[in-house]
């Protein structure tokens, strides 16, 4: 992971962002929303902008800063978006409908692995952005892959966890800690290992992985 005097000089490259998304970013930090680093958001960005996708399935929106981040940056990108809580969800809504959004983002409220169907409706996804519950990342995995596009591409932040998944877990507090990180060990794994695919990971804000599929496994 980077040290805080590295971070703090990237962050002082980074253009400013316009003015109701710097209000999201003090929303967020003001109500303890998580959302991604700023670091880690200019990265998955320009990613998203070399490929060029026509649609993104994120899983996890909280108050649509990410989702908002993406289609300010992808203004012919239909983004889909799904939110567990709430209070986060209709947060959300404000948010992208302020920013005249709402044509581009479309909204779900509920647990992603029981809508499966509804969003396999929008038929498949060139990529996929998972930033929700770490210790359901393989399931999100293994139920929407099918809905992944050829070549297309699955983005998955906070991979790094502070750099637990590197540390020794039995230094955990507890055993809830414990479980987490090692449900997303195997999720890094397992990207690494996937049959048809290949991952890298980016060491920047709480670790982004970039797996690409490069060939349908027969039956998918």
């Amino acid at each position: 992971m980077l040290s805080e005097d590295v971070l703090t000089y990237i962050e002082n490259l980074i253009p400013d962002r316009p003015p109701y998304v710097t209000k999201i970013e003090e929303y967020a930090l003001m109500n303890s929303v998580p959302i991604m680093e700023k670091p880690g958001i200019e990265v998955l960005l320009l990613l998203l902008k070399m490929q060029q996708p026509k649609k993104i399935f994120e899983i996890g929106t909280a108050i649509g800063y990410s989702a908002i981040r993406m289609a300010l940056a992808l203004p012919e990108t239909e983004i889909v978006t799904i939110e567990l809580d709430e209070e986060r969800y209709n947060q959300a809504k404000i948010h992208v409908k302020d920013m005249g959004l709402d044509h581009q983002i479309k909204l779900y409220l509920g647990d992603a692995l029981l809508l499966s169907e509804k969003i396999k409706q929008h038929g498949e996804f060139d990529a996929f952005f998972i930033d929700a519950t770490k210790a359901k990342y393989t399931k999100f995995f293994e139920l929407y892959e099918p809905i992944l596009s050829e070549n297309g591409v699955i983005y998955t932040d906070n991979v790094l966890f502070k750099g637990t998944v590197a540390r020794d877990r039995s230094l955990l507090k507890t055993r809830r800690q414990r479980t987490l990180v090692r449900k997303l060990d195997e999720y890094n794994k397992m990207l690494f290992t996937k049959e048809g695919y290949e991952t890298t990971m980016i060491p920047v804000g709480d670790g982004i992985a970039v797996t690409r599929r490069i060939e349908r496994v027969r039956g998918v």
